[in-house]
């Protein structure tokens, strides 16, 4: 009788983890089939109040959201092409330089900025950074530049972490015989680590995008929450998360209120399309580096 309780003990053991898993499988497919349940009026309607123009006005009639998918892109893009090779600057700055007396408060602040809620990095925006762009770009100061800035610093630590703990295991087990041979740890990160680290490198960029795609606050706070196409970076712009959250606090029902399940389809379409592009990179680098 024991042994049989101790295998109906390691089954159940055992069934926790699946059962776990389903259950965050069925929550997520859930939550995907309301969204685009409740989005489908709204994407089959070809009328003047189509979500598929990009003129958002609602007391004409008009609830297109085009424009602001498009400001979710530029800003996302533009922080993710200032944040990704600042970051990586750093990381090889941190595990080339193991001597260095600033390496223990550098890597300290960068954890900490980590876990600095968003809303203080706007808060403390609004007053450092929005009065520079105002007197070197003119107008409010609530602009593509501004938010673009902000998310760069908001991003970057975690970029940069990542990207050490990729590199810097490979550089470990190759110093040794490598500074042996005269080399230093610059080229042997450069040279060996980095062509074989593009999986990290990768998945850096992959959580920096999608952590600047989806944020809300930084938007919503400084980049000027107009609903159109910014000409240049001092111009304002408005994200979908930007988008969702204003018109949730301002309507209840109606036309516009039921745009954002348009909104928020496309917000994880986009979302889920940016993951499944970077998995394809990925996977053509790796038949790559086979066939080489």
């Amino acid at each position: 009788m024991m042994p049989q309780a101790g295998a109906h003990t390691g089954e159940s053991r055992a069934a926790l983890p699946a059962l776990a898993a389903g259950l965050a499988l069925l929550g997520i497919g859930l939550l995907f089939a309301m969204v685009i349940i409740a989005a489908l009026p709204a994407f089959l309607d070809h009328g003047a109040g189509s979500v598929f123009t990009w003129s958002w006005r609602p007391y004409r009639g008009e609830f297109g959201i085009l424009a602001m998918l498009s400001g979710s892109v530029i800003l996302s893009v533009s922080a993710l092409l200032l944040a990704w090779p600042l970051a990586l600057a750093l990381c090889f700055w941190i595990i080339t330089s193991p001597r260095s007396p600033f390496l223990v408060p550098v890597r300290g602040c960068l954890r900490l900025m980590t876990a600095v809620p968003t809303v203080v990095y706007g808060f403390a925006a609004v007053f450092l950074i929005t009065p520079l762009v105002r007197a070197g770009l003119g107008g409010s100061g609530f602009c593509w530049l501004a938010a673009a800035l902000v998310l760069t610093l908001l991003v970057l630590p975690t970029m940069a972490l990542i990207m050490e703990a990729g590199l810097a295991p490979r550089l470990s087990a190759l110093c040794p015989g490598g500074l042996a041979v005269g080399l230093d740890r610059m080229e042997l990160l450069w040279f060996f680590v980095l062509p074989l680290s593009r999986k990290t490198l990768l998945a850096a960029a992959l959580l920096g995008l999608g952590r600047a795609f989806g944020d809300t606050l930084v938007p919503l706070m400084l980049a000027g929450n107009a609903p159109q196409i910014p000409a240049g970076p001092g111009d304002s712009l408005r994200t979908l998360t930007a988008h969702m959250a204003l018109v949730t606090a301002n309507e209840v029902g109606g036309a516009a209120y039921n745009s954002l399940f348009a909104a928020g389809a496309l917000l994880l379409a986009v979302t889920a399309l940016t993951s499944l592009m970077l998995r394809r990179i990925q996977a053509a680098l790796d038949t790559g580096a086979e066939q080489q």
